[in-house]
């Protein structure tokens, strides 16, 4: 499995999940299916199908986070010296030119990514336009509605 880009406050969310699920979800599905067992006949059980089901799904996460987890390149924003170009971490002011509105994002790995938040993911169209970019240049991104143009007008390592 190839390197997983994320920021250090990326890596700690997953750090938190994973440390949710095995210590709080984990227990209450095992008892959950312990209960469900005490019941009797497993053959009619709706609540032992569920439990077991969530268990499935709480290991397959768990499974994801670790693998994600050990492959992980965590990277810090404070520390890079990328000389003003836009790369991964990097914190960008933009300008799109035809409605002259202006947004801030940061880019960040696929797992981090929440457009409600400015985290766009790197391998979004919008990172992948502002990648290598520095202020004054400008970006064409391909969207739905067509080609739109973004100036960038300031970068940080945040």
């Amino acid at each position: 499995m190839a390197a997983i880009p994320l920021t250090a406050r990326g890596a700690e969310r997953l750090k938190q999940e994973l440390h949710r699920l095995k210590t709080v979800e984990r227990p209450a599905v095992i008892n959950a299916i312990a209960d469900a067992r005490a019941q009797g006949d497993l053959s009619e059980n709706a609540e032992y199908d569920a439990a077991k089901e969530k268990q499935g799904f709480i290991e397959g996460r768990i499974q994801e986070l670790e693998a994600k987890l050990s492959n992980a390149q965590i990277i810090n924003p404070v520390e890079l010296d990328a000389g003003g170009r836009i790369v991964f971490g990097a914190t960008v002011d933009l300008e799109d030119l035809e409605s002259s509105e202006r947004v801030t994002y940061q880019v960040v790995g696929d797992d981090e990514a929440d457009i409600r938040a400015n985290l766009i993911s790197v391998s979004s169209p919008i990172a992948r336009a502002l990648i290598g970019k520095t202020v004054g240049d400008v970006a064409e991104v391909q969207a739905p509605s067509g080609v739109r143009e973004y100036e960038v007008l300031d970068v940080r390592y945040i």
